[in-house]
């Protein structure tokens, strides 16, 4: 069944209530921190309060002593005994090496790398004497002169002995001779400085995790919040603790947001499966907010130059990029693929430019470690792009409209220069329609109105392109992927003709237990109810690889209808049986299968229940039940697209920006529920515009000290910050998986950044304001204001 036929089915494009909002909406929901287990412990970490520090010695004995403790660890007692954090990703160098890796200890041996770098962990029978077991460890810290600049990161101290420059890695992509050819030709080049402002995720839900072990069986159970529990157990299994894999089994129950944060291993994980054994406890473990501000894995922090080469038309020949990445002070799971192939690759956007030279120094400093935040690079590429696309126009002395029409890509596949290949689209349609929706051709009689008001008013375009799904497995190996990007789906039929579906996808907000439900109704002809979802337990789900880079529908889904596929095929032949008909004959749809060209007939019911009561059945060629499983992987990357259109009005006086319109048009292929696809744009877009004006990670450049550790200090987005959304779509099918999707769950997070600055810039342009970076917070605006009079 091709995507065609699947959008034309019963239940696909409806606004189907999500099934799981009654839970969580009651308070049924059942989150990893109201997991209580007899005889369960509780662990308290100790930090590092210094960002570079050479650790002298670790008093524990007063500690040990003191009511409730059950145990103390430090790096001396895990030293030896197991592995360092893995990095997911090997990037290798211009010059032929690999990145340098350096190790990534559980606990830390002999040097804390960052504020906030665990150095112990305490156990006790409460939290509160966990807590006051660990005021009481007494660390003698050598404090070294910190890094947290990556600019200076080549000449300040070094964090580790294998990368005594702190430099990571060289990492390029295109032909540098062929670009600087065309450069040095052109009509006209366009040139842009700009940094991405490192964010902190803050997930509704903190981090949390429970480790156990079973002394009967010697089977270990974390229950963590966590994106992909699969990709846990492999890496903590192969990678650190050296533990046959299905010995150790991974729960990720439900999980209140992750964005990325909750992709990786963390060393808490770790720390609590081993030390289970070790005390014979069940450890729970739950992160406050200020650990979180300091510990999860932040996003984005990139500094770069981009050009960009033209003819006299305005007509893009040619792009030259250099990116320096923050990696912080150790490599995080996926972080090293985040600026390079995810970035890089992207650089294209929506255009036929058909030269493209992009270089990237990755570098350590004493920071939070950086990795994946939700769009994972996509938005780090669509940023620089959309940002250098608006200046070309601007200096070229055409419309930010007009530019992008001039060098959109208008037939497909599209080869890019930068490696992938797009298989479909329609950017032209995007725009027209988002010109239309925003009300284009008002925004000069809004902008009279706002100057009568003594206000300032921009207009901001964004024409974004992501990749999605990350696949096939085979190049993404070749590119240094250390695991398969496939996923499974297993489809179990009941004797009553109700369905489980059992997927490695992991929802967290995603709604995953609706929209499958919908893709397996939809298919069976049967009602949603009548399909229940089971995710984020390697107990009980074959295998998968999780949820994230907007995969889960377009891989997840893909899977899921391949075990359909079986399916439909088993249970033709066991309505063939009951009907006396060759299983050729045998046509299915709308939950019943029928004979060509006779009125014989019955329902997916009574196929189901035949399967498991076998009366009369051929077990010679058909064997019992309706239970079948398949595993997919991608032939190709999705490339969800659209255009989004900002407008703000911006007070001169104060330099507060007010965010007064804003549209969106996106195509994602098929949609299978629009009510959680709006849902997800509109998060997205709050996240992209808290980037863009409010949110942004400080660190003291001499201490290290986290300046933005609390909401206090980190601007937050709040509801009255942004106006009603016009959210609309358009399609043109995936042409390479099943249900023709794309996936939408980070679309707005990339998409709105560069419209909102881009707005910005656009208001503040005729004062002279000739560049500006997030984020755009009243101060910084003024300031760049009161410059550009000067």
């Amino acid at each position: 069944m091709g995507a065609s036929d699947i959008s034309k089915l019963p239940h696909i494009g409806e606004a189907v209530r999500r099934k799981e909002d009654y839970r969580f909406l009651t308070g049924a929901g059942q989150y990893t921190d109201d997991i209580t287990h007899a005889n369960q412990s509780y662990a308290v970490f100790v930090r590092s309060p210094h960002a570079h520090a050479t650790i002298k010695s670790i008093d524990t004995a007063a500690a040990k002593a003191m009511p409730g403790v059950v145990a103390v660890f430090t790096g001396a007692d895990i030293d030896g005994k197991m592995g360092g954090l893995p990095c997911g990703w090997l990037i290798t160098s211009t010059d032929g090496t690999p990145m340098k890796e350096p190790p990534h200890p559980i606990l830390a041996i002999g040097k804390a790398r960052y504020v906030g770098d665990a150095v112990a962990m305490v156990v006790a029978d409460s939290l509160q004497q966990a807590k006051d077991a660990a005021e009481a460890v007494g660390v003698d810290y050598d404090v070294l002169p910190a890094v947290i600049d990556m600019r200076e990161a080549a000449k300040g101290p070094a964090l580790h002995d294998a990368a005594p420059d702190n430099h990571c890695y060289k990492w390029a992509i295109g032909d540098k001779a062929q670009v600087d050819a065309v450069f040095a030709k052109a009509a006209h080049v366009t040139k842009l400085d700009l940094t991405n402002n490192r964010l902190v995720p803050n997930a509704m839900e903190p981090r949390a995790a429970i480790g156990s072990y079973n002394r009967a069986t010697e089977e270990y159970t974390l229950y963590v919040a966590n994106q992909n529990p699969h990709v846990e157990r492999l890496l903590m299994t192969a990678f650190v603790l050296g533990l046959p894999e299905h010995k150790v089994r991974v729960i990720a129950p439900d999980v209140g947001g992750g964005f990325g944060s909750k992709i990786f291993l963390y060393a808490e994980d770790v720390a609590l499966t081993w030390a289970a054994k070790q005390t014979n406890r069940s450890i729970k473990w739950t992160c406050e907010r200020s650990e979180s501000f300091l510990t999860d894995a932040h996003g984005r922090d990139h500094i770069s130059h981009a050009e960009m080469a033209m003819d006299a038309n305005g007509k893009f020949l040619a792009m030259r990029v250099h990116t320096d990445a923050n990696m912080g002070a150790y490599l995080s799971t996926f972080s090293t693929a985040v600026p390079t192939i995810l970035y890089a690759t992207l650089l294209a956007g929506q255009y036929t430019c058909p030269q493209i030279y992009v270089e990237v120094d990755a570098w350590f400093t004493n920071t939070t470690p950086v990795d994946a935040y939700r769009g994972a690079g996509r938005p780090e590429a669509t940023y620089l792009l959309e940002r250098l696309v608006s200046r070309c126009g601007w200096e070229m002395g055409l419309g930010q409209d007009e530019i992008r029409k001039r060098n959109f890509i208008s037939s497909w596949p599209y080869q890019t220069p930068v490696a992938l290949q797009y298989d479909v689209g329609d950017y032209l349609g995007a725009m027209n329609k988002a010109n239309e929706n925003a009300d284009v051709a008002g925004f000069a009689q809004r902008r009279a109105a706002s100057e009568a008001k003594g206000l300032l008013r921009g207009i901001g375009y964004s024409s974004y392109i992501e990749a999605c799904g990350i696949a096939p497995s085979n190049i993404a190996g070749a590119l240094g992927a250390r695991a398969g990007l496939f996923e499974c789906g297993e489809v179990r039929v009941h004797p009553t003709g109700s369905v489980t579906v059992f997927t490695g996808s992991h929802s967290h907000g995603q709604g995953h237990e609706t929209t499958f439900a919908q893709v397996v109704a939809a298919r069976l002809g049967i009602a949603v109810d009548a399909v229940d979802v089971v995710h984020g337990d390697t107990g009980r789900v074959p295998f998968g690889m999780g949820t994230y880079g907007s995969r889960s529908i377009s891989v997840g889904g893909a899977a899921i209808m391949r075990a359909l596929d079986k399916i439909e095929t088993k249970a033709k032949k066991i309505a063939a049986h009951l009907m006396e008909a060759s299983d050729a004959d045998v046509e299915f749809a709308n939950g019943e299968f029928t004979v060509k060209g006779t009125d014989k007939k019955v329902t997916f019911g009574q196929v189901a229940l035949t399967a498991y009561v076998p009366h009369n059945y051929p077990l010679d060629k058909l064997e019992p039940g309706l239970n079948e499983t398949a595993f997919y992987d991608p032939t190709n990357f999705t490339f969800p697209a659209g255009t989004y259109i900002c407008e703000v009005e911006i007070d001169p006086a104060t330099g507060k920006v007010r965010v007064d319109r804003f549209s969106a048009v996106d195509d994602f292929g098929t949609i299978i529920n629009p009510m959680i696809v709006e849902g997800q744009v509109h998060g997205g877009i709050v996240q992209g515009i808290g980037q863009a004006l409010l949110e942004n990670c400080v660190y003291d450049k001499e201490t290290g000290q986290l300046l933005t550790g609390s909401f206090m200090d980190y601007a937050m987005p709040r509801a009255d910050d942004f106006p009603t959304f016009n959210i609309d779509t358009i399609c043109t099918p995936c042409t390479h998986n099943p249900l023709g999707t794309k996936g939408c769950g980070e679309a707005g997070a990339i998409g709105s950044p560069p419209a909102v600055i881009n707005a910005v810039l656009d208001a503040l342009r005729p004062l002279g304001v000739k560049e500006f970076d997030m984020p755009a917070s009243p101060g910084r605006v003024w300031e760049a204001i009161q410059a550009a009079k000067a």
